[in-house]
């Protein structure tokens, strides 16, 4: 079954890749769609099975890759619970995007490219969670970065599109290079890179020391701290984080399969597969908290000021993942993944819902332009409705949304762990996500249309009614082609529309998802009694922890409850009530707005510090390097010398033979010459 599970989205990816055009767009969607359904069908049942214990951990081999010496890389694939849960996100939230992407992707001429790019992303992140040895993992790592710079560059004739690529390729390099690091110290330190193995042998070197440049280092911290370099880099912590809101430029259906999916999540599911290799050190475990939280904070600080709807979400899902990490980092690694899981639905249903209001909007992102939409999209405003209240975590006494379960057992668990800080990061950052998110539903779906203002909006209107209007579709999916329509309303006569019905079923499915993926199933991720026989053997599931959260505080308890309250009150309040508040606000704290709109100028710090620089000495070895030394001395050198004797040897090429006959001499007496000193 999981050979099925793992390379039907291969073959799929190869034969749309492959056939392309000659295929033709329907056959692509449909082969590569078709296998995903497969895949997702066949993945729930080893989920289930794993959670009624009726399954148990399995490997199964797939070919003998590597034999040197002592190294030994053998393909197979590895299913336990952690590889369950995973499996069933990836599949199911892939399906869906493939589902979408139908209507988002309609009118897109390179459909077959397209889909084979998501089918190729699919199989990568499946074969990296189903890795039994870390080289397997670097594959599906590797394979992950390569489909994510060609899906997020899809549309190459659009600039942006391309500079955002190479940022993601180039920063997760940045990452991998640590992840390469540990990986290398780890088969040094083990003499082996099977998973199994490895963390079987991981606490008997809890308190070894290895020498490096003349110090001793504790050899665990070591490989842990590099390991999570490339966690870093792969799930856009701070610091390694920039790549992932300019990854919008990609089609929206790529923005959801990132980061619900796939990618994104690479990082969180490696620190819970080798969880025992971090618990031999505290101090590793102390830096995953630390970058978690911070994160945390600082991604819902910038989500509250931007105005593209995708780039919120964007920065929203930043500060998701540092819930994970630091849920990771204070030893809930089964809260953690509570919370990988039901924001794969929540978040995938939130990208999938801002994809349907700009396909309505006709590719206007600004949400400044928008209004008023909740009449004219309904379906789609009661799926982002959804989505909103799963993230901003709504609930009470045990019933809630998704995000209520997932996001409140990571802040009880790091008060439970002895983590204020962790605490108290993740409880601000709960109030910020209720009031972007809020803020996010009241301009899109509330308030009076501004579409009047949008140039997008103008250009449908001049496009509808037949004018002359030079307008470049090559980086839109659709093109609108409704007419105009004179509502005396203030819209300027533009009529949105709901999008189509293989749009609309993905987004009915996943708020489902966001609806019941909590309440359903947390028992099995944080219960001390269901969760610690499901994740027996998959992660180290503190059982102790887990007790300890049910005895939190009162406070503690309903302290994510009434924070969001607070931000859902500050929203409406901000954009419902008094809509003068965010300009006076801006207005008055001028400097500390721009900060925090700016992104707090990490790109603009990272321009100047690494690629200015980076560039400077690229320009200088091309000019003085390449072009000055060695065109000059090299090709252009060898190239003038022949020039040169050429015209002098010419010379001797008169047609006479006394000419040859002296030539002749000179060569035989220098011949001679030569033997004789010899």
């Amino acid at each position: 079954m999981i050979l099925f599970i793992v390379f039907l989205p291969l073959l799929a990816a190869a034969i749309a890749g492959l056939g392309n055009r000659a295929l033709g767009n329907t056959v692509a969607k449909s082969l590569t769609t078709g296998a995903l359904f497969l895949s997702c069908a066949l993945s729930w049942p080893t989920f289930i099975g794993f959670m009624t214990g009726s399954l148990s951990e399995s490997v199964t081999p797939v070919l003998h890759f590597i034999t040197s010496g002592t190294l030994d890389v053998s393909w197979a694939l590895r299913v336990d619970a952690l590889t369950s849960v995973m499996l069933v996100v990836i599949t199911s939230v892939s399906f869906l995007v493939h589902l979408y992407s139908w209507g988002y992707m309609a009118e897109d001429p390179d459909q077959p490219r397209f889909f084979a790019y998501l089918s190729l992303f699919t199989f990568a992140m499946l074969m990296l969670v189903t890795a039994d040895n870390l080289i397997q993992m670097f594959f599906g790592w590797e394979g992950v970065g390569l489909a994510s710079y060609l899906l997020i560059g899809f549309w190459f004739k659009k600039p942006s599109a391309n500079a955002a690529a190479i940022k993601a390729f180039v920063v997760n390099r940045v990452g991998d290079l640590g992840f390469m690091l540990g990986i290398f110290g780890t088969y040094l330190v083990f003499d082996t890179v099977s998973i199994p193995a490895i963390l079987h042998a991981a606490p008997g070197m809890a308190g070894a020391t290895i020498g490096f440049l003349g110090y001793r280092f504790d050899t665990m911290t070591v490989l842990c701290l590099l390991l999570f370099v490339g966690a870093m880099g792969k799930s856009a912590q701070l610091g390694l984080h920039t790549w992932l809101p300019d990854a919008m430029e990609g089609p929206t259906p790529v923005s959801a399969l990132i980061h619900a999916a796939t990618m994104v999540t690479a990082g969180v599911f490696m620190v819970c597969r080798l969880s025992p290799m971090f618990e031999t050190s505290p101090f590793a475990l102390h830096v995953v908290t630390i970058v978690g939280a911070a994160t945390c904070f600082f991604a819902a600080t910038i989500g509250t000021t931007q105005t593209d709807i995708k780039r919120v979400i964007a920065y929203s899902t930043c500060s998701q993942l540092g819930y994970m990490f630091f849920a990771a980092g204070v030893g809930a690694y089964g809260a953690a993944m509570f919370h990988l899981f039901t924001h794969a639905f929540f978040k995938a249903l939130l990208f999938l819902g801002a994809g349907s209001v700009i396909h309505s909007m006709h590719h206007e992102q600004d949400m400044r332009y928008y209004g008023g939409l909740r009449k004219h999209i309904p379906i789609t405003f009661w799926a982002m409705m959804f989505g909103t209240l799963a993230i901003t975590g709504v609930g009470l006494f045990g019933v809630g949304f998704a995000g209520y379960h997932s996001k409140d057992a990571i802040i009880e668990a790091s008060w439970a762990a002895g983590a204020p800080g962790a605490f108290w990061a993740g409880v601000v950052a709960a109030l910020l996500t209720s009031f972007y998110s809020w803020r996010l539903m009241f301009l899109t779906f509330w308030g009076k249309p501004r579409w009047a203002q949008s140039e997008h909006i103008q250009h449908a209107m001049h496009d509808a009614h037949g004018h002359d209007h030079a307008h470049d579709h090559a980086h839109d999916a659709h093109h609108d082609d409704h007419h105009a329509h004179d509502h005396g309303d203030g819209t300027a006569g533009y009529h949105p529309h709901e999008s189509p019905l293989n749009m609309l079923v993905p987004l009915i499915v996943l708020s489902l998802g966001a609806i019941a993926a909590g309440f359903v199933f947390h028992g099995w991720f944080i219960d001390p009694t269901a969760g610690e026989t499901f994740w027996r053997g998959s992660v180290a599931f503190n059982e102790h922890l887990m007790h300890a959260m049910h005895g939190v505080p009162i406070g503690v308890k309903f302290a994510a409850t009434i924070v969001m309250l607070l931000g859902f009150g500050g929203a409406v309040l901000a954009y419902l009530v008094r809509t003068d508040i965010p300009a006076r606000f801006t207005a008055t704290y001028e400097v500390l707005y721009k900060f925090v709109y700016n992104k707090w100028y990490f790109d603009e710090v990272y321009n100047l510090l690494f690629v200015r620089p980076a560039f400077a000495i690229g320009r200088f070895l091309w000019h003085k390097g390449d072009e000055g030394t060695i065109d000059r001395f090299g090709p252009n050198g060898s190239a003038w010398v022949v020039q040169v004797g050429s015209r002098v040897t010419s010379r001797i090429q008169t047609g006479y033979v006394y000419t040859y006959a002296f030539v002749m001499l000179i060569g035989l007496t220098a011949a001679v010459t030569w033997v004789i000193a010899g």
